[in-house]
């Protein structure tokens, strides 16, 4: 417990001496406000769904089964309930007090932003926006909700997809330029609530080369060892104590 409240103070007097902060994070973020993690497989998956949820959310099998797709993301990607935890309302926080750069996610429910961030980076898409892939007009999440099967467009009838980059995809290049940039010029990067598994999006943390790596996580990191400081915790635990 020593150990761990020190770690908060050597946080806190980081963020104090800093105002070149950039906070990269992933799905143990979104799991403190009751996002479950997808590749948490329950016991009730197995009985709901006949593939793994990394098939699933391939592009391949979308366009091989979309109706089998839209099963699984309408009942294990939407969670419109869901409130921002510590953790999101202290990077906003930040960010306003001029101290925070941006915010990159690997998270798609759009948590920061609702939390008053501005400058998201997001990685892999939101599913808060959806368009159709014959005329690109947009389309809310409760469209992509209300609707049964494929949603299809209310203006040309095409199919629409959620703006969620799939296992296959690539990733937008605007925005890993733009994340690049900000780490690489970032002094303190703080890494919170990612195992670093997910690549190409753990590959950016290779660009930072300022003063101080923090890395945030419940289960060990393959960046543990590089970091100037460890705090093994759950991010928005952490996040309430600054």
């Amino acid at each position: 417990m020593e150990h761990y409240q020190k770690a908060i103070t050597e946080l806190k007097s980081l963020i104090e001496k800093y105002d070149n902060i950039v906070f990269f994070g992933g799905a143990g973020v979104s799991t403190e406000s009751g996002i479950p993690d997808f590749r948490s497989v329950d016991g009730l998956y197995h009985q709901q769904y006949d593939y793994p949820p990394e098939t699933i959310l391939s592009h391949t099998f979308y366009t091989r089964k979309p109706d089998e797709f839209y099963r699984f993301y309408r009942n294990k990607m939407l969670f419109l309930d869901a409130k921002p935890n510590a953790a999101h309302l202290k990077l906003a926080q930040l960010e306003q007090e001029g101290k925070l750069k941006a915010v990159i996610t690997q998270n798609i429910d759009g948590l920061h932003q609702a939390a008053g961030s501005k400058n998201v980076l997001e990685l892999h898409g939101s599913v808060l926006r959806n368009y159709c892939e014959n005329c690109a007009h947009f389309h809310d999440v409760h469209y992509i909700l209300n609707t049964n099967g494929v949603p299809k467009c209310e203006k040309c009838g095409g199919p629409v997809k959620p703006d969620v980059v799939l296992y296959e995809e690539g990733l937008d290049s605007n925005i890993i330029n733009n994340a690049i940039r900000y780490i690489h010029d970032a002094k303190v990067l703080i890494i919170g609530g990612t195992s670093l598994a997910v690549y190409p999006a753990a590959g950016l943390i290779d660009y930072f080369h300022g003063d101080k790596l923090v890395v945030i996580n419940k289960a060990p990191t393959p960046r543990d060892s590089h970091a100037d400081l460890l705090v093994q915790a759950p991010i928005g635990e952490v996040f309430a104590q600054l």
